[in-house]
């Protein structure tokens, strides 16, 4: 089953702590669907990419800004992977049609929120009642990652 992983931001902003994660996820062999809610944020998240490090490069695109299944990280408001991508990144609190299609499933939801917590604890029902093995990782102060019991 698909390996379903909730990080819960309370020290960072998506903005500060996506870069990070793509970054490990890149340099793992993966390739990534990034799921965000809208054609505005998805281009907010292209642009954030390019400029949030001048000494890192994350190589990426849109599935508007064309050759979508060359892309080792595509942006994306679906679930289409034309890039064959095995890890996805969701953003926007989407549950896809069918995520053992992927190898990995990053849920990252703002811990800030308390909308969103309520959300992500109905997706943690979700994945875990669809037998997909769930982890639990919070940030802490310094914005790292520390797993919690699930």
């Amino acid at each position: 089953m698909t390996q379903v992983q909730f990080y819960h931001l309370t020290a960072t902003p998506l903005d500060r702590a996506l870069p990070k994660l793509l970054e490990k996820a890149v340099s793992g062999g993966y390739k990534i669907l990034l799921v965000t809610g809208s054609d505005a944020q998805a281009e907010h998240l292209n642009h954030m990419l390019w400029t949030y490090d001048p000494g890192s490069f994350l190589p990426h695109g849109t599935t508007a800004g064309g050759h979508a299944g060359q892309q080792p990280i595509l942006i994306s408001t679906t679930f289409d992977a034309p890039n064959q991508a095995n890890l996805l990144a969701v953003t926007n609190g989407a549950i896809p049609e069918h995520p053992e299609t992927f190898e990995r499933i990053l849920d990252i939801f703002d811990g800030n929120d308390q909308q969103a917590t309520e959300n992500a604890r109905s997706r943690w029902k979700t994945y875990k009642g669809s037998g997909h093995t769930i982890s639990y990782l919070k940030q802490n102060q310094a914005g790292g990652w520390e797993k919690a019991a699930t």
